[in-house]
């Protein structure tokens, strides 16, 4: 994601995939308006429900609510090699054999990496429930690393993340952005992030979105979208822009103020009150024409379409290889951004089952 010089100064260096080695970059943003953060800070406050009430019935939820462990499907460290940021994929399938999933993420030809991705799964008063998300950060990569660290951890931990799922994950959206404006109230940053993710619970899919990264689903080999990207030219983006006093305007593309190019976000404490961090949520039942699902950063989407993206990831038999697929897709098309991507295969255990009859023929 590429924010305007008025928001952050940053050299981007051409990045060779041969290899993949590179020095990690650091932005460095110099913008001294305190007293204006804290004004749009306390307007953006009193413009929304109180995140109070609802930190304290979190906390005190603790104890009565059955959350299991919360298994983190990824390694530590997966995003280093050598100590240094470059490109990273694996795999993952669950103990029921139900789902496959793969992940890729590569830097690119950014300088720096900005993206970050979590995969979980966990049991919630007796559901089995599975998280995937991708997080893209604009401005610095705190806001995304932040959500990775806790946007599902929190979401877990909402007393009615069974019985009303999609209130709880609107309302732990605006929550985690909330407390992370909080604890960077007293820096000098301005970073902001996306939020696509995918929370299955038993066999009902929701997906939830916030910015410009995008879900996508193979339904009988055809490409569905489940979410709509958040872009300032959208026209029911610009029109709640411009009814909270904001202005959308062309500076290279479409921008909030001139400076943000896509309409919701995590973060963005100076333009809080235009680009809020409520989600846009889809569902979807896991039937038997259910097969796949491509989560991406505008990385891949920018470059691949749609139809694209689902036509490449059923290519490939396991999904780790149809995310690496996508990623090195999207780069040899000429992505200029961060890509990262996560593949889910539905179903798994039909799939395995098939080949174990076609091996036995053969």
């Amino acid at each position: 994601m590429v924010c305007i010089a008025s928001l952050r100064t940053f050299s981007v260096r051409a990045a060779n995939l041969r290899g993949f080695s590179f020095s990690r970059g650091k932005g460095h943003i110099g913008i001294c308006l305190r007293d204006l953060n804290a004004r749009l800070r306390l307007k953006w406050l009193h413009s929304y429900c109180s995140f109070g009430d609802i930190a304290k019935m979190m906390a005190e939820s603790g104890a009565t609510m059955g959350v299991g462990a919360i298994v983190n499907a990824l390694p530590e460290k997966d995003y280093f090699e050598g100590g240094e940021v470059g490109y990273a994929s694996g795999g993952w399938k669950s103990e029921d054999g139900r789902l496959s999933c793969g992940y890729s993420s590569f830097r690119g030809k950014r300088a720096t990496m900005e993206d970050f991705y979590d995969i979980k799964n966990s049991k919630v008063d007796g559901e089995t429930v599975h998280l995937f998300g991708v997080f893209d950060g604009h401005g610095g990569s705190r806001a995304a690393e932040y959500l990775k660290e806790h946007l599902f951890e929190n979401l877990l931990k909402h007393p009615k993340f069974v019985t009303d799922t999609k209130f709880a994950i609107c309302e732990t959206y605006q929550k985690t952005d909330s407390d992370f404006l909080d604890v960077e109230i007293n820096t000098f940053r301005d970073d902001g992030s996306t939020a696509s993710t995918a929370v299955l619970v038993g066999n009902h899919l929701y997906v939830a979105n916030v910015g410009d990264s995008r879900t996508v689903i193979s339904k009988d080999g055809k490409a569905v979208p489940l979410s709509d990207d958040h872009k300032p030219n959208r026209t029911d983006e610009r029109k709640r822009i411009e009814d909270a006093g904001g202005v959308v305007m062309w500076a290279g593309t479409w921008r909030v103020g001139g400076v943000l190019a896509m309409s919701r976000a995590f973060g963005n404490r100076l333009l809080k009150q235009y680009v809020v961090a409520e989600p846009e949520i889809q569902e979807e039942e896991v039937s038997e024409d259910l097969e796949l699902l491509v989560l991406a950063s505008d990385g891949l989407w920018d470059v691949v379409p749609n139809e694209d993206a689902i036509s490449l990831a059923r290519s490939e038999e396991e999904p780790e290889a149809a995310a690496r697929k996508l990623t090195e897709t999207a780069f040899s098309r000429g992505s200029a951004d961060n890509i990262t991507c996560i593949v889910v295969r539905f179903h798994q255990e039909k799939i395995d089952k098939e080949a174990s009859l076609d091996d036995r023929e053969s």
